[in-house]
């Protein structure tokens, strides 16, 4: 199988290490990544504070880069939800707006073909154990967009069971900064 590792803008510039991580995880897997060089950003930070329009630009600009692949793989379940969630609101927007169809059309393609990383490696590959060992304590946060937007539900939990090595001290968060910072508001 042939993906394209959609790494986000955000962790390009600031985390390069995950993409290599997952690059490494996938091919191990058997997964042929490929990593488009013409990526940029989603269009998220744009979307999310107001500026639809000029979000629609890059959106084009993701479907141009990502639209030959068989999947999309993310890191990111904040691009993946854009993607999934978001990409189909833009297009019923641009309609609405009597701008046609063109967005809907240009967009459509990608969204049903976009994984947040757990999602594809427990529901594509059918893997819940990666082989992982790390010796030390570990708390999970599930992200807003991931429970909501992309419905992971359990699967980050599947394959962070599975990791040898770890123990798990009992932390509870109540919501996301995101979700914190919207709703202080």
């Amino acid at each position: 199988m042939r993906v394209a590792l959609f790494l986000t803008c955000v962790n390009d510039t600031l985390y390069p290490d995950t993409g290599r991580a997952v690059v490494k995880l996938l091919t191990r897997l058997g997964v042929d990544v490929d990593f488009p060089m013409a990526q940029t950003c989603c269009g998220q930070a744009h979307y999310n504070t107001g500026y639809r329009h000029e979000a629609e630009p890059l959106a084009r600009h993701f479907s141009d880069a990502f639209g030959g692949y068989e999947a999309i793989v993310t890191p990111s379940g904040s691009c993946g939800a854009m993607v999934r969630e978001l990409y189909p609101r833009m297009g019923e927007r641009a309609r609405a707006e009597g701008r046609g169809d063109t967005l809907a059309a240009t967009l459509a393609p990608v969204v049903p073909k976009t994984y947040e990383l757990t999602e594809f490696l427990v529901d594509v590959l059918g893997v819940t154990d990666v082989g992982a060992y790390y010796p030390h304590k570990v708390t999970y946060h599930p992200t807003c967009h991931g429970l909501r937007g992309l419905g992971l539900g359990e699967r980050p939990l599947r394959l962070l069971r599975a990791v040898r090595g770890w123990s798990w001290p009992n932390c509870r968060a109540r919501r996301s900064a995101a979700a914190s910072a919207a709703r202080s508001r």
